[in-house]
């Protein structure tokens, strides 16, 4: 009987995707993104209008959330890879690239009511989506130390398809 020739690689990759990633289908699809920033001190308000499309990746083992906004008049584009469950902090790890240059790792956790938070070091939003599954809000905050967190942004998303 010839030899197995599998890699390690491989042979840890699960048959398949952990049945948890299946909470995130409440993201998918094309949303209509509409809010603003909130403005504070010598900082204005600045709208917000755009897409944000999720979509899984080949395997159904990732999640890629791609954002396409207009903040004021600055075009702002996100990529983001949502995936992998890790089960003893309930979380699934994320990682973000923005078209200004800047990345940041988060984690996202869903609560028994199907609320969402994404944390991250310098950013937090908690994200609640309708029971129609036809429109989410989001309140944005952020922070400089790591101590204080500000209110920075509140979203609306609206399903396009």
């Amino acid at each position: 009987m010839p030899e197995s020739k599998t890699t390690p690689a491989e042979q840890a990759l699960p048959d398949k995707p952990n049945p948890a990633l299946k909470r995130l289908d409440v993201l998918v699809g094309k949303w209509r993104s509409e809010g603003q920033t909130i403005g504070s001190g010598d900082e204005p308000a600045v709208k917000i209008k755009g897409t944000d499309v999720y979509e899984w990746f080949d395997g159904d083992y990732f999640l890629i959330h791609r954002v396409d906004v207009l903040m004021g008049a600055q075009p702002v584009k996100v990529i983001e890879v949502i995936g992998g469950y890790d089960a003893s902090s309930q979380t699934y790890p994320m990682r973000s690239f923005d078209s200004q240059g800047n990345f940041q790792n988060m984690q996202a956790s869903v609560d028994e009511q199907g609320v969402w938070k994404f944390t991250g070091e310098k950013i937090r939003t908690t994200l609640v989506v309708a029971d129609d599954r036809q429109t989410m809000t989001a309140k944005w905050e952020r922070t400089d130390d790591g101590a204080v967190w500000q209110h920075w942004m509140d979203m609306k998303f609206t399903k396009a398809n």
